[in-house]
């Protein structure tokens, strides 16, 4: 009898038991707001291996594709086949820590005795809506939705501090793991299963985060989404065809350059959008500046101030959409170039995002290999950091050419040899593609 693997862990196959059974065994949080009928959509999981010992996809399952299924429809066929399966509930180590900038905030969300208002626009260019009463405290959400992870801030509005801090896998990745893939997946027949996962899995992080500050959700009285044009758009609900298409141009672009609205921010209600937090809340979507260059390089912008140097300042935002900017504060350029996820962990054999068992630096000594994962756990695959030590690595030591392939005429590299993890001349092949698309853009 072959066993169910899941992070290391094993457990014994027992047929007609589901993933979402496994997942309660193993102490996953999985979410299920339809009581596991396959309604809700929100239990996707990837089926790494034995899909063939799975039932087959139910018609609950139709929106998903590949190595995705639905755990509570996913029930076990066959004890003879090795099955693992991965939660896309993967916490994603970011880095949390760098240079702070110093700054007068002029909050849009404010407390005028007991109430509290939002204000509408910069500086107040639009009448004070009310958001009702004031709860005790105030406080926003700054999400970050990147293609592959998505990092969201707890921030105490009236103290300007950030007071919680979390990161996750994107859900979306059953769609695709670029935006054009995102887009093409959003604008067939299953529109809207994008934007439910990500909001599912913020909620799910909101709750998280409240519970361990003790901070209640309804205190939350406004949200900044920052992201791509499509991760923007996506999460608002939008029509992104038109961002697919040249000129590549998200519609608010379109109507900004009709007269149809005064800038491509967005601005919805919270419990429109079915965000949990304070219902009257403004769900804010910052600006676009341009094609796919979008919400995020604008904040990226502003968060370094380049529109205050008098130096020419190159900003870059490496990621499966990399963005650059190139200038000061009397003219800015920007470029975006689609890098791929590789660096990422996506088309890499044996590569992951930077969650827990990922080899994050290593080095090559006395012809043996050092490597380190992320919280010291067993070595589940290899982070961007860690490609990025291992490419080295083998050059430093004479063991890859210039061009990529292993001087000794192999086909592959074992960094991880007692898992017979390696790296593959594909592999190579894929990093240096995303390399020379960051590149470009910067050469560009």
């Amino acid at each position: 009898m072959s066993p169910l693997h899941h992070a290391g862990r094993e457990l014994e196959l027992v047929r007609g038991k589901s993933l979402f059974d496994y997942a309660d065994e193993l102490g996953l949080r999985l979410p299920a707001s339809c009581g596991r009928a396959g309604d809700c959509h929100e239990c996707i999981v990837e089926v790494l291996r034995g899909m063939e010992a799975l039932t087959p996809p139910a018609a609950a399952e139709a929106f998903l594709s590949g190595s995705y299924r639905l755990a509570c429809q996913a029930r076990v066929t066959s004890t003879d086949a090795n099955i693992e399966f991965a939660s896309l509930r993967r916490q994603a180590q970011i880095l949390t820590r760098g240079m702070r900038r110093e700054f007068s905030p002029e909050p849009l969300t404010v407390r005028r005795g007991h109430d509290v208002f939002y204000l509408g626009g910069p500086g107040g260019s639009r009448d004070p809506e009310r958001v009702g009463r004031w709860p005790g405290g105030l406080y926003g959400v700054a999400l970050d939705a990147g293609t592959t992870t998505v990092v969201a801030n707890l921030v105490d509005l009236e103290r300007a501090r950030t007071v919680y801090t979390a990161s996750f896998e994107n859900p979306q990745c059953f769609g695709g793991s670029d935006v054009m893939h995102r887009i093409s997946y959003d604008t067939g027949p299953f529109r809207g299963e994008l934007k439910a996962a990500i909001i599912s899995r913020l909620n799910f992080e909101i709750g998280d985060m409240c519970g361990r500050t003790g901070i209640p959700s309804e205190h939350i009285c406004e949200m900044v989404v920052v992201g791509n044009s499509t991760m923007r758009d996506i999460f608002f609900g939008l029509d992104v065809r038109s961002i697919g298409l040249k000129p590549f141009r998200s519609v608010t672009e379109y109507e900004f350059e009709r007269g149809e609205r005064e800038s491509t921010a967005l601005s919805v209600n919270a419990g429109e959008l079915g965000v949990a937090i304070r219902p009257e809340a403004t769900v804010y979507g910052a600006p676009l500046i341009g094609s796919h260059v979008g919400a995020d390089a604008a904040a990226g912008v502003l968060a370094v101030g380049m529109d205050e140097e008098d130096e020419t300042v190159m900003f870059v935002d490496v990621g499966t959409n990399t963005e650059v900017v190139v200038g000061n504060r009397h003219r800015l350029l920007a470029a975006s170039c689609p890098a791929g996820p590789a660096f990422e962990g996506g088309g890499i054999a044996f590569a992951m995002p930077g969650y827990e068992g990922a080899v994050e630096r290593l080095s090559l000594r006395d012809g043996s290999v050092e490597y380190r994962t992320i919280a010291d756990k067993p070595p589940q695959g290899i982070c961007g950091s860690g490609l990025i030590d291992l490419l080295a690595e083998l050059r430093r030591t004479g063991r890859m050419s210039e061009m990529g392939a292993f001087t000794d005429g192999s086909a592959e590299f074992a960094f991880v040899p007692e898992k017979g993890m390696t790296l593959s001349r594909t592999d190579v092949s894929a990093l240096a593609q995303a390399k020379a698309a960051n590149y470009s853009g910067q050469s560009i």
